[in-house]
C-alpha cells in the first residue's frame, strides 16, 4: 500500500482512454466524409447516379 507522499508523486499519463476515443471517432469521421465525397464524385464523372423520383 502506498503512503499519503508517495501517492502525491504519482502522475499520470498525458492521454486517457476519453481522449484516444473521441480522436478515434474523429478520424472515423473525417474517413467517413471523404469516402462519401469521393463516391459522389466518381457518381457525378461517371453519370451513374439515381434519378430522383
Amino acid at each position: 500500500m502506498l503512503s499519503n507522499e508517495e501517492l502525491m508523486q504519482v502522475k499520470g499519463g498525458a492521454l486517457s482512454g476519453a481522449i484516444i476515443d473521441a480522436m478515434v471517432n474523429m478520424m472515423n469521421t473525417i474517413f467517413d466524409l471523404g469516402r462519401a465525397l469521393g463516391t459522389s464524385i466518381r457518381r457525378v464523372i461517371s453519370k451513374k447516379y439515381c434519378k430522383m423520383n
